[in-house]
């Protein structure tokens, strides 16, 4: 066992004093047996139990060090979900603004973007569409995009000039080398179908997309980028288990979560965390109370000063 690195961890230091303590007291028993017999059995008794703490102690520090070492894997890889929420094609417009700017962001840093599946509206923006970006600590970096993101603006299609508000929601999920779950393809409903277009109307006479419903969680996933059946299946795959993964990292962290909740919130789909006001060309984040002007050139990709606002607030919330 490695104890120098018990004994100086914070998370662990105070486990290892009371393992030496714990030490301590078995030599002090182990002396006594030999010095008075007639103590023999009261002292084995004793020493049960404290082989027992020993036991309990040491895999506890072992536990709270592989945790450590586990959430320090840097996720290279990110799935983006975006849907768009209450405003009908205003939402899906303002879906495509978003999936744009992550689009020229993640060029700016030189991420790749792979597409996983769309559902284009009649408009040309996006009821929901889904992507991996990958990168160095792209999930570091955009961690803190998962929320509500609201847009007031006049649309194109508004004749008189009023403004709308619309939403449109983000889910950012890390793609982890380590899984923490696996799928067995038993817990699964398995479809092909035809690739869409935008309206709904089939573009491919082929079977490709693929479909899985995790009968479980009865999560389902649905990928139609690739040509090849086994190419979307693959894709397919990888989602799920992504998926399954981040609901077991959340059960696993439920204190991180409480505790980054009081600075700058859960992070979870219901909660508003963003405005792009067009009239006043203002970004505002909630959570941080910070705004930033220039809305073109921040949905042009420009979010830089955005994501690391964020993370020095979320930094300074975690000393």
């Amino acid at each position: 066992m490695d104890f120098e690195t018990y004994k100086t961890n914070p998370k662990t230091s105070y486990l290892y004093t009371e393992y030496e303590r714990v030490i301590t007291k078995i030599f002090e028993t182990k002396r006594l047996m030999e010095e008075n017999p007639e103590m023999k059995k009261i002292a084995e008794e004793e020493l049960y139990a404290l082989h027992e703490q020993k036991t309990f102690f040491e895999d506890e520090m072992k536990r709270i060090l592989e945790k450590g070492a586990e959430e320090k894997i840097e996720a290279k890889e990110a799935i983006i979900e975006i849907r768009a929420g209450a405003g009908g094609e205003e939402a899906s417009i303002f879906a495509g603004n978003l999936f744009d700017m992550y689009s020229k962001y993640a060029l700016s840093k030189n991420w790749s973007v792979a597409l996983i599946d769309e559902s284009k509206s009649e408009l040309g923006g996006y009821k929901e569409i889904s992507f991996f970006v990958k990168g160095k600590k792209v999930y570091d970096v955009l961690k803190h995009e998962m929320g509500v993101h609201r847009v007031q603006r006049v649309p194109a299609t508004e004749k008189s000039g009023r403004i709308h508000t619309s939403t449109a929601s983000v889910a950012v999920l890390p793609v982890r080398e380590k899984n923490l779950v696996s799928v067995d393809e038993k817990d699964l409903i398995i479809e092909f179908t035809r690739s869409g277009g935008a309206g709904g109307q089939n573009v491919n006479k082929v079977e490709t997309a693929v479909r899985l419903t995790h009968k479980p969680t009865g999560i389902t996933v649905r990928c139609q980028s690739e040509r090849s059946q086994l190419k979307n299946r693959q894709k397919a795959f990888e989602v799920l288990e992504t998926k399954l993964n981040a609901i077991e990292e959340e059960k696993r962290s439920q204190e991180e979560s409480r505790a980054r909740k009081e600075q700058i919130g859960t992070g979870d789909r219901s909660e508003k965390i963003r405005t792009y006001n067009y009239l006043q060309d203002r970004v505002t984040d909630h959570r941080i109370k910070k705004s930033w002007h220039n809305i073109e050139g921040i949905l042009g990709g420009n979010i830089d000063m955005i994501v690391k606002d964020i993370e020095e607030i979320y930094e300074n919330s975690h000393p």
